[in-house]
């Protein structure tokens, strides 16, 4: 019986221990900021303490830094009958000597407003205005202890991190990751005083048996230095040719993780008030649909590589035009260049080369590659509002030659630029598609922490198809983008360009407005860059070449530097016609990452001798 006692008093001790415990964790760690801002509030005023979980980049090393967090500062604020009592002119003037954008008629205004016994000036006053403030002691002016979401690097990733906002009267996240997992960065507020028996076991209940999404921080793929050099690479395209928007990705085509992600122009969520056009919220490179030209066609030569009807030296006769359903396409310069292989329709963007690959291909087999690069369907990215591409043109039961010729090269569908990079990451990858993310990593306030894995699809082409398109592309690179002049020996480069006519006012194509985009990875046999490139209605120039090269290649140079990439070709070799690492051998060695491909044992074909 003693014993008895004796086990049962224990218990009891060890479950109060626990139970201890567990509060002072709740009170010291999972709750320290509700009681940090309480303790902070030597200037009260009823209000509704705001909290919220934090955003964070990821810098190459792995370091954790803030992208989107919470800010202490004051709110200013009168008691009219004091200040006018005090002299509204003569505190006004003490103020803006401080605040020199506080306006004067409103304040005067305000402080006429005698038998009001609150009236509130400004928000945001940072923590060393607000002492400045304090210590002038003016009548009838008073500083509240406040908090607010602030974003460090001001428009850094701005489109992708969204901000907060108002909808009737719920103030939560609006647009990008603060509105993906508003659930999760969202903080109930807590009576200080609860019995922390019910406390303790109430956010048990409502995580564990309730099934809510518990609170906690975000980790983003976001690598913040890259993303800062493209936004200012966009910002320098978008202002150079005048275009309406400028955008780019940047994604690790083994893993999904999107390292950068901008629009030019763009926004502050510091500083919302003076955005007036409400459209440059919207995130284009996922909410957005476009028809992309020419570079779809490396989409069209791996169905028809993959279905085995044609491979890079198949030849065929370059009319420089072909008609179908008596509707005649032509090459971009309506010029002909008799028997030439599909290398050097590729080199050299030629329209009828893919006509010709697709109709090879058949259309219902097209349609169904197309389809399985998630063309058409959303990717499932963690962004709010991704729109699906329009393909249904080339899905049945339409099966009208014409449509699907000439989506062999990019026109007359319309897909967003992230259904684009995610097809690519077939061809980057092997063969297998993984899905783009933006987080990596949900850090709770209980302690724990959850990983986001890498998605992969299934497999869309065979390895051996996506390694044939890739040495297609890294020959464009080193043989026909600027005329093969920034080959580089050490590192091997896949891209293709495209130029688009764009639909405008709903009446047809217009002659002179166009999208250019690009499209590359990088190094090409062990991609850890799948990089995209777009702008819209560039003024004065006519291809994307002409745009989006330049930038492209120097961007190539900040990767390699940055990320300190180990070269995939022969140390001290030229290489041969584009194979990695291929110096004098035709038999080449190169790292090979999970879902990757090697080179092929023999030297790839090359577009020298195509005709310009």
């Amino acid at each position: 019986m003693l014993k008895s006692r004796i086990r049962l008093i224990s218990i009891a001790i060890i479950f109060f221990a626990l139970l201890l415990f567990a509060k002072l964790y709740m009170l010291q760690i999972v709750k320290s900021d509700i009681y940090r801002q309480k303790a902070d509030r030597q200037y009260q005023k009823p209000s509704t303490d705001f909290n919220r979980g934090t955003i964070f980049f990821s810098q190459k090393d792995g370091v954790q830094i803030s992208a989107a967090s919470l800010k202490t500062g004051f709110i200013l604020a009168m008691k009219p009958n004091l200040v006018k009592a005090g002299g509204a002119e003569d505190i006004y003037n003490k103020i803006a000597a401080l605040i020199p954008d506080l306006d004067h008629d409103d304040f005067i205004a305000k402080s006429n407003k005698t038998n009001d016994p609150y009236e509130e000036l400004k928000k945001r006053i940072d923590q060393e205005t607000g002492e400045k403030l304090n210590k002038l002691k003016l009548p009838g002016i008073t500083l509240y202890q406040d908090k607010w979401r602030y974003y460090p690097g001001g428009t850094l990733a701005s489109n992708v991190l969204g901000f907060m906002g108002y909808k009737g009267n719920e103030f939560a996240g609006r647009y990008g990751l603060e509105r993906e997992y508003n659930d999760v960065l969202s903080r109930t507020q807590s009576n200080t005083y609860a019995n922390f028996f019910v406390e303790t076991f109430s956010n048990i209940k409502k995580t564990v048996i309730d099934g809510e999404t518990p609170e906690g921080d975000i980790v983003t793929t976001i690598e913040p230095k890259t993303q800062a050099y493209i936004e200012e690479m966009i910002t320098k395209i978008n202002s150079q040719y005048s275009s309406e928007r400028t955008g780019a990705i940047i994604m690790n085509p083994q893993t999904g993780d999107i390292y950068a992600m901008g629009l030019n122009p763009s926004f502050d969520p510091n500083d919302l008030k003076n955005v007036k056009d409400v459209a440059l919220f919207r995130n284009d490179l996922i909410e957005s649909v476009y028809e992309m030209g020419s570079i779809m066609k490396p989409l069209t030569m791996s169905a028809g590589i993959d279905s085995g009807v044609v491979n890079s030296q198949t030849t065929y006769l370059d009319n420089g035009s072909a008609t179908f359903n008596k509707k005649t396409i032509s090459n971009f310069d309506k010029k002909g260049r008799g028997l030439i292989t599909l290398q050097c329709a590729l080199a050299r963007s030629l329209n009828t080369g893919f006509a010709y690959v697709e109709q090879r291909v058949g259309n219902t087999t097209f349609g169904n590659y197309f389809t399985k690069y998630g063309l058409g369907n959303k990717t499932g990215i963690d962004l709010p509002n991704e729109a699906s591409g329009l393909i249904s043109n080339i899905q049945p039961p339409r099966n009208i030659d014409i449509e699907y010729v000439t989506a062999s090269f990019g026109q007359g569908i319309s897909v967003t630029p992230i259904e684009v990079i995610h097809a690519f990451s077939a061809i980057a990858n092997g063969g297998v598609m993984v899905k783009p993310r933006l987080v990596k990593e949900i850090n709770y306030k209980i302690g724990t922490s959850k990983k986001i894995p890498v998605q992969f699809d299934e497999r869309v082409i065979k390895e051996d198809s996506a390694l044939e398109v890739v040495n297609m592309m890294v020959n464009n690179f080193d043989t026909t983008l600027k005329s093969g002049a920034h080959k580089n020996p050490n590192y091997s480069i896949g891209v293709k360009t495209g130029t688009a006519q764009m639909v405008r006012g709903g009446s047809g194509y217009a002659d002179n407005i166009h999208l250019h985009s690009f499209i590359g990875f990088l190094p090409a046999y062990n991609p850890q860059f799948l990089v995209f490139i777009y702008t819209i209605n560039p003024r004065g120039v006519s291809y994307s070449s002409d745009t989006l090269a330049m930038p492209f290649i120097e961007l190539t140079k900040f990767l390699i530097s940055y990320y300190q990439v180990a070269p995939d070709r022969a140390l001290g070799g030229t290489g041969i016609d584009g194979v990695a690492g291929a110096g004098t051998s035709t038999s080449v060695v190169v790292p090979v990452g999970t879902g990757r491909v090697a080179p092929l044992s023999k030297t790839p074909p090359n577009g020298k001798n195509c005709t310009p």
